[in-house]
């Protein structure tokens, strides 16, 4: 398949709107792009993407969207047309600072938005849980193929049957700094089996190939060491908003324990809804899905002018 073949499909990135920058606590800037229409009655969403990814992941879920919401993506630091950032400044708390950041400069003054995290985005919003900016901004959260803790030694890339051999294997393999080279068969082989369900495309391969293969070694390195550690539990159950959760059954780097461990914790959870043979790319491989759970959320905790529904105020009543 070649890149020309894909120009045109659902799974290319759409061009924005418009662009903007956003300044986060420690002076990064991070690439923002709003997509769709930006006019009165326009419920807002707001997406961010994993580890390795970039705006283009979503691209089949903003093409939906845009066509009756106001739709915000932006790059991690380090990720897309994101800069990279000196070896400190890849942290939780970071996270949680880039998204305050997002948030302020791509809503209006008092709009409020339905936020959905893929893996490392979903981290994003248990990491700014308690931020009062978040609080203030994020009417519902829709949680895709996350977890909060214990990554290394859940994950089933390398399949080891002892707990602590996978958290070590895994270790290596998340902060390797080793170049991924150009996007191969063999190369997409291997990034099928690692994250992605036997039924994905190759249509789908090939976009997560190249969207991961396009991330810095030393930017997947040195986010990679911040998941091997992770510990956002109590970030998890601070996450005092209406969260649902979307998760795959073959999802092999955060297995589906790690979705229903969030169900248990989340206080106020809306319900995890499993994709039978899906892997970890929830919104590429299973688009439909992640933009259904999407316009329920909006549907039910956005009024058109971004304020609490009422379906969410008998909720946390």
């Amino acid at each position: 398949m070649t890149t020309a073949s894909m120009a045109g499909g659902r799974y290319a990135p759409p061009r924005p709107r418009r662009e903007l920058t956003a300044t986060s606590a420690d002076g990064s800037r991070l690439h923002v792009e709003i997509h769709g229409t930006d006019g009165p009655g326009a419920p807002a969403v707001v997406l961010s993407h994993g580890w390795t990814c970039s705006t283009a992941f979503w691209a089949p879920v903003v093409r939906d969207l845009a066509a009756d919401h106001k739709v915000i993506v932006y790059d991690q630091r380090g990720h897309g047309r994101t800069p990279a950032v000196g070896p400190r400044g890849y942290t939780t708390t970071a996270l949680a600072d880039d998204l305050v950041a997002v948030l302020g400069a791509a809503l209006e003054p008092g709009e409020r938005a339905v936020l959905a995290g893929h893996s490392m985005g979903g981290m994003t919003m248990m990491a700014s849980a308690e931020r009062p900016e978040f609080r203030e901004r994020a009417a519902a959260v829709l949680l895709c193929s996350t977890g909060c803790a214990n990554l290394s030694a859940e994950c089933l890339v390398i399949p080891l049957r002892s707990p602590g051999g996978r958290r070590l294997a895994h270790q290596v393999v998340l902060g390797s700094r080793a170049p991924l080279g150009p996007v191969t068969a063999l190369a997409k082989r291997i990034l099928k089996y690692a994250t992605m369900g036997p039924a994905a495309t190759p249509e789908q391969v090939e976009v997560c190939a190249r969207i991961v293969h396009a991330c810095p070694a030393g930017v997947r390195s040195r986010w990679g060491k911040v998941l091997a550690g992770l510990e956002l539990t109590g970030g998890a159950a601070r996450l005092d908003v209406p969260t649902a959760v979307v998760a795959g059954t073959a999802d092999r780097l955060t297995p589906i324990v790690q979705s229903r461990r969030l169900a248990s914790v989340l206080p106020r959870f809306l319900g995890l809804t499993e994709l039978p043979g899906t892997g970890h790319m929830t919104p590429i491989e299973e688009p439909d899905a992640v933009i259904g759970r999407i316009r329920e959320l909006v549907r039910d905790h956005l009024q058109d002018n971004g304020t609490t529904t009422d379906v969410a105020k008998e909720q946390s009543a």
